[in-house]
């Protein structure tokens, strides 16, 4: 292979721009990717290792290694190397998303529909948490339940109070549509933090800029998972805020009065084009490769600074870094 090589266990753009971290999150993030085959997925697997290790096939290239790379980061496991569920994958986060979020603001004047749908939508944000959990602090099925359970209730009871508790008193009809993002919202700062607790029971590993490994945190996981759920709102904001105002000025319209039927569809597609675009922003908000001020630690977590300061022969840096998870 004659052209030039590239370290294919790194993103392929600068990671300290939000360009460059929107692009490689559009990267993996591609809807189309979902569609793969598994024995293309393998494929592309064994070629990335081999390589890795410096042994691809004779005439090899970098079109193909590029290719590779991006299936495999798409579809596989980055702690476990497991191929991954298709539907809790970031690429499936677009059509999973969308017929989700159209369903959730077309089917929203009934207690019934807005309880089902927010059941519908936290069990697929389970799914999707599950799949890209942190291998390195498993969950129990007992914990697993409880997150399921409590992401499933917070997002039920947020919504039917909104429901009852503020559509019904305001004047303003299109209150209502804003039912789902209420509900997503604080779901999501259940379901979350439940899912990775064992991060914050724990600790998290932290390294040196070296990414070398100097000991642990649980204010580490603390300010991961809060930039993880910001991202998991913001994805997801757009659509369920703007499409709503969109709806209610356009479904008067005769028009729109006469092709009822395909009001869900036309939701859809706008929220399928506002996820297109939002996924892989809302990915790259915050760096993947979060930092720590080492002052913090020792303020909070005098134990684990006295064991990094061990760690580093009493000359810790001025950060520490870890992965904050998707």
């Amino acid at each position: 292979m004659t052209e030039k090589r590239i370290d294919i266990t790194e993103p392929l753009w600068d990671q300290s721009t939000f360009v460059g971290r929107f692009r490689h999150f559009a990267f993996i993030s591609n809807p189309l990717l979902s569609m793969a085959s598994e024995k293309e997925l393998y494929e592309a697997k064994e070629l990335y290792f081999k390589y890795k290790e410096g042994k691809e096939p004779p005439n090899t290239q970098l079109t193909q290694v590029v290719r590779a790379k991006q299936l495999y980061e798409s579809a596989f496991h980055p702690d476990s190397g497991e191929l991954q569920n298709v539907f809790g994958r970031m690429s499936f986060q677009m059509p999973g998303g969308c017929l989700i979020t159209g369903a959730m603001l077309q089917w929203y004047r009934t207690a019934t529909a807005v309880v089902f749908w927010q059941w519908v939508n936290q069990s697929f944000n389970a799914l999707v948490n599950y799949t890209n959990r942190n291998a390195n602090s498993p969950l129990s099925t007992t914990q697993m339940g409880v997150a399921y359970i409590s992401a499933t209730s917070a997002a039920m009871a947020t919504a039917l109070t909104f429901k009852y508790g503020i559509q019904k008193r305001a004047k303003n009809p299109i209150l209502a549509r804003f039912v789902p993002f209420a509900a997503v919202a604080a779901a999501n700062w259940v379901n979350i933090p439940l899912m990775r607790q064992n991060e914050i029971v724990l600790g998290l590993d932290v390294t040196d800029e070296n990414g070398k490994i100097i000991g642990k945190s649980q204010i580490a996981p603390v300010k991961g998972i809060s930039q993880v759920v910001t991202s998991r709102i913001i994805m997801c904001a757009p659509g369920m805020l703007l499409l709503p105002v969109i709806m209610e000025k356009i479904e008067p319209k005769a028009w729109m009065q006469r092709i009822k039927w395909a009001h869900i569809g036309i939701q859809t597609g706008i929220v399928g084009m506002f996820l297109t675009f939002m996924v892989p922003t809302a990915c790259a908000i915050f760096p993947q490769k979060c930092k720590l001020s080492i002052d913090t630690i020792k303020r909070f977590e005098k134990d684990r600074y006295e064991e990094i300061l061990k760690n580093t022969d009493g000359k810790p840096p001025e950060y520490v870094y870890f992965n904050k998870g998707l």
